[in-house]
């Protein structure tokens, strides 16, 4: 059975840093693209990162772009969310996911992807 599981989400204050994190298990994902997804209060899912097999990666450019960096171990099944300059509005239940097949294509949407996890709460207070 494959497990995603998120962890590092906390209270911080705007400005501070944090990094998740997403070990799977069941199966291996190091030729899967990876993503990260968050949804907020009252808000729709929304797209944050992707990285594929070999490390390439796309931000959302409109809201993380520049402060996010998405990492992955391949020889641990994880991937890494390091997230900078924290800002309120990035306050939101984060998401890791997996695409179904190896060497897939970046995807942006949350149809497009197979796996997901229980999410880990980020919350930053201003």
């Amino acid at each position: 059975q494959v497990h995603l599981v998120e962890s590092g989400g906390t209270l911080v204050q705007a400005g501070d840093s944090l990094r998740l994190s997403c070990a799977a298990s069941g199966r291996t994902f190091s030729r899967n693209v990876m993503g990260w997804f968050r949804q907020g209060p009252g808000k729709e899912r929304e797209f944050v990162a992707t990285i594929t097999w070999s490390g390439v990666n796309t931000y959302n450019p409109n809201s993380v772009k520049g402060r996010f960096t998405l990492s992955r171990d391949n020889a641990k099944n994880t991937v890494y969310l390091q997230m900078n300059n924290l800002k309120p509005e990035d306050t939101a239940v984060y998401y890791c996911a997996a695409r179904a097949g190896p060497y897939s294509t970046i995807a942006d949407r949350p149809d497009e992807y197979l796996y997901w996890g229980q999410g880990t709460q980020v919350t930053v207070s201003s």
